[in-house]
């Protein structure tokens, strides 16, 4: 069900050009880029730009529809849990979210740069992560000190691989499972790291 702004669930027709406009805009700023103009977006859409500006208002609120429309379509159902092999599940989670967010960078930047991005959208996906996470470190397959914040460095340095290797596949996935297999248990721990809660160096449990 598609729902506006206020979370209040559209008509038909309503919703038809909510995700016709969404759609649009997103393959019209990984095209055209952040400047792309939203009569573009409009015409790519099939609608009047009375149409979008009625249905979103004002471009940020745009920009918040399409990203929660790629994060509910694209993102989160990337996640693979509940298998019979947790390291194949965090692995292939991690792989899908890299080609993701790789297909839709220039959006994933614009909207960190306006500040669009409400944290209940990610609250969910983090909490799967989390969850995956858990089940392999209690398979023994995973660093027992390995934490989320881990995991998103992971797919933060996948990306930047993803940039220099110009987008090859082969390239992508042999840099992702050279990144995949740190997480892999060792002799020795990972140093510490940043307390993402402020209070300086952490060791990780």
């Amino acid at each position: 069900m598609t729902v506006d702004g206020d979370g209040r669930a559209l008509r038909v027709d309503a919703a038809r050009n909510h995700i016709r406009i969404v759609s649009a805009a997103a393959d019209a700023i990984e095209e055209v880029g952040a400047a792309v103009s939203l009569e573009e977006i409009a015409r790519r859409a099939g609608v009047g730009i009375a149409t979008l500006y009625r249905r979103f208002g004002t471009r940020d609120q745009l920009l918040k529809a399409v990203f929660e429309h790629i994060f509910e379509t694209r993102i989160e159902p990337t996640i693979v849990d509940e298998g019979p092999d947790p390291w194949h599940d965090l692995v292939t989670t991690i792989a899908a979210t890299v080609k993701a967010v790789a297909e839709h960078r220039v959006l994933l930047r614009l909207i960190k740069e306006t500040g669009t991005i409400e944290s209940d959208a990610l609250a969910g996906y983090a909490r799967a992560v989390e969850r995956l996470l858990g089940r392999a470190r209690d398979a023994g397959v995973v660093r027992p000190e390995l934490s989320p914040r881990d995991l998103a460095a992971i797919v933060v340095m996948a990306l930047a691989a993803v940039r220099v290797s110009g987008n090859d596949p082969a390239d992508t996935r042999r840099y992702l499972a050279f990144l995949c297999d740190g997480m892999r248990p060792g002799p020795v721990s990972l140093p510490p790291g940043r307390d993402p809660s402020g209070g300086g160096l952490r060791q990780h449990a």
